[in-house]
């Protein structure tokens, strides 16, 4: 199945110092990265705490839910690796856990969110490859469990 917005080309590498959120990712979870030491949130690339200096990266699970800080959307299409044909949104959203994540949508949204909405997080597949990504709504449940 193709990604509705970019090329396969575009797959992420699952490997690295990234490997813990596709890991996670691949299972419907959110792992962000956070200092070992002392819990400071960390930049998905980030090596060292800026507040105790630590090295040590810990990426534990985090609730997939914050809001909408900022929306860029985007008319520009490179060919051959964005394949979507209408603009495309770009949020920028601040999880609850203090880790701000860049996305797009789970699918094509024709009107972009408004600044302040909830933001949940979900995934959709470049390549086979999970990524987080924006919906207005909370994921559905289960449908075989029963309450």
């Amino acid at each position: 199945m193709n990604d509705w917005l970019v090329a396969d080309a575009l797959t992420p590498q699952t490997q690295g110092v990234l490997a813990p959120l596709y890991q996670a990712a691949s299972r419907g979870e959110l792992a962000l990265p956070i200092c070992a030491a002392c819990a400071t949130t960390f930049e998905l690339d980030q090596g060292r705490c800026d507040v105790c200096g630590a090295g040590d990266i810990a990426w534990p699970l985090v609730d997939p839910v914050g809001a909408v800080h900022s929306v860029t959307t985007v008319h520009r299409r490179e060919p051959g690796l964005i394949v979507a044909t209408q603009p495309y949104h770009v949020i920028d959203v601040e999880l609850t856990s203090g880790h701000r994540l860049l996305m797009t949508t789970v699918t094509p949204a024709a009107h972009p969110p408004t600044i302040g909405d909830v933001a949940y997080i979900e995934f959709r597949s470049v390549g086979g490859v999970a990524v987080p990504a924006f919906s207005s709504s909370p994921p559905n449940p289960d449908p075989e469990v029963v309450t």
